[in-house]
């Protein structure tokens, strides 16, 4: 199995970073068709190709090497209990198999095809930062709220002020 293994090497060598911005929900990701327009040259030069076949539920990917035959299997089973709102179950079925295609496709050659949101924390909501107070806002906050309610928001860290400022306030 050494034939596959230096292929897919030299493959992974040239092959870039794939991200078309494809939107979906709350991420991008690059499709099926915009990885294969980058990635097919890449296989052939390195004799490499790939199938991908349903079986029941099942889907399997199938890496190999044009001149030794060697080999690189993969399988997931499809879910089917997925629903998504607007589309009937065939739809439904049919974007679960484009969806996991890409990934194991993905997966077994190592591409990076969207944006690594989930180890970089994108998806966590952004902490809102503090209101600084100044001599000029805080006259006009205090008009809207009581000085209890503005020590409060320093306390929490809705609000960022001086210690002068702090000491003012609890006057």
């Amino acid at each position: 199995m050494k034939e596959i293994y230096k292929a897919l090497a030299k493959f992974q060598e040239e092959v870039p970073t794939i991200h078309e911005e494809t939107k979906g929900y709350n991420y991008t990701y690059s499709n099926l068709n915009s990885i294969f327009k980058v990635i097919k040259p890449l296989l052939k030069k390195n004799d490499l190709a790939f199938t991908q076949l349903l079986n029941g539920q099942c889907l399997n990917t199938v890496l190999f090497h044009v001149k030794s035959g060697e080999t690189i299997e993969s399988s997931v089973d499809l879910p089917l209990d997925v629903q998504l709102k607007g589309q009937n179950q065939f739809q439904v079925n049919g974007s679960a198999i484009t969806y996991y295609r890409r990934y194991s496709l993905s997966a077994m050659l190592g591409l990076i095809t969207d944006k690594d949101i989930d180890a970089c924390g994108d998806t966590e909501p952004k902490k809102k930062q503090p209101v600084v107070l100044t001599d000029a806002n805080i006259k006009s906050i205090l008009e809207k709220k009581t000085q209890k309610t503005v020590l409060e928001g320093i306390f929490s860290g809705k609000y960022k002020a001086t210690k002068e400022q702090t000491d003012l306030l609890n006057k």
